[in-house]
């Protein structure tokens, strides 16, 4: 199993100090956390997207240029890139970019978005998002994979010949479709060969287990080889302590201001308590053997061989949440990787000189 660090870039005060962090410390604070990522071996950092409070993630790949100025192995994720509300001829100009400066360490999780927000800023809504992010994923493709394109679609001027630039270095980009309820996000990993990551955070598993099953039918139903599919999975909450106990008690404050949060912008709860979310989200709080055990019985239903934990602190020390990455790394990791064979990820597949280039430069 690959394991990666993921962050949505939220800009709240702590639950437990009620510090708030200005804008310049909060985005530093995510890249020196990618750096430690790489340190103690996690296989990839994600940074998401979003245009609204309280979060700052608006822009992926600047982040994750500055993030890949200072590593040299790790995978450099997207969670998720929102074409419905991209360009995608901008949108490859940037990842191109990133691509070339990372070394080829570049992964795009893709998905339509959600929020009010969208509708404002971009006039993107319900009505149109899906249909805007599968004409944009598709032209995205092309302009990677070649550098002669002509084409004409609903939401964009068309293109005649265009070349896109700077060429991307990896030829052929793995792009994962991020999937939290729709079957038309699913159909269209399947339809295109491409893998799933679902997003496994809001609810119990049986949903997402659902949508998975029917990402590996569709797959077969394409013509794939049902050992070729490929799933992601993410979860609700981290924190990894010596005793069960301990990790309930340090995470309570976190789940807490998260649940009167969701009270007050009127989110209907669907766990009530912190005992609750522990037992049946996806969320690994407690000890070693209990998280090795959970992640387990979660593999039985989505059969993935890849996940993200949370990057961020959430009224955490950071000495408190480094000794909890630490003891998922030395403890947790070794465990679920002998058990839970994975393919590598790009960055893992990329030659030394490659990055020894990027690295001279």
């Amino acid at each position: 199993m690959k394991f990666l660090l993921i962050t949505l870039i939220t800009h709240n005060p702590d639950p437990v100090s009620g510090e708030k962090k200005s804008p310049a410390q909060r985005l530093h604070d995510v890249v020196d956390k990618a750096v430690l990522a790489e340190e103690l071996g996690f296989d990839g950092f994600a940074v998401g997207e979003r245009h609204e409070d309280p979060f700052i993630s608006s822009s992926p790949p600047v982040v994750l240029s500055n993030i890949a100025a200072r590593t040299s192995k790790i995978s450099l994720f997207t969670g998720v890139t929102t074409l419905s509300l991209l360009d995608p001829v901008r949108a490859f100009e940037d990842y191109s970019t990133l691509d070339n400066l990372s070394g080829g360490r570049l992964e795009l999780i893709i998905g339509k978005g959600n929020g009010a927000a969208q509708a404002e800023l971009f006039h993107v809504t319900t009505d149109d998002q899906w249909e805007r992010n599968r004409e944009g994923y598709e032209l995205f493709r092309l302009l990677w994979d070649s550098d002669d394109v002509t084409w004409s679609g609903r939401f964009r001027p068309p293109l005649v010949h265009a070349k896109t630039l700077p060429r991307p270095l990896q030829s052929r980009i793995r792009i994962w479709h991020g999937s939290a309820t729709s079957k038309d996000s699913v159909d269209l990993a399947a339809r295109h060969g491409d893998p799933l990551f679902s997003a496994n955070v809001s609810h119990p598993v049986e949903p997402y287990a659902e949508l998975v099953r029917h990402y590996r039918q569709r797959w077969e139903f394409y013509g794939h080889r049902p050992e070729d599919a490929l799933v992601g999975a993410g979860t609700a909450g981290f924190c990894v302590t010596r005793t069960s106990q301990e990790a309930v008690s340090t995470y309570r404050p976190m789940f807490e201001a998260r649940l009167a949060f969701a009270r007050r912008a009127g989110i209907p709860a669907v766990f009530e308590s912190i005992e609750d979310f522990v037992e049946r989200s996806s969320a690994l709080i407690g000890s070693p053997e209990r998280v090795i055990d959970k992640v387990g019985r979660y593999h039985e239903q989505l059969g993935h061989e890849v996940m993200h934990l949370s990057a961020d602190a959430d009224g955490v020390t950071p000495a408190a949440q480094r000794r909890s990455l630490e003891l998922f790394q030395s403890e947790v990791a070794p465990c679920l990787r002998e058990r839970i064979p994975s393919r590598p990820l790009i960055a893992q597949s990329v030659p030394n000189d490659v990055v020894f280039v990027r690295q001279s430069t």
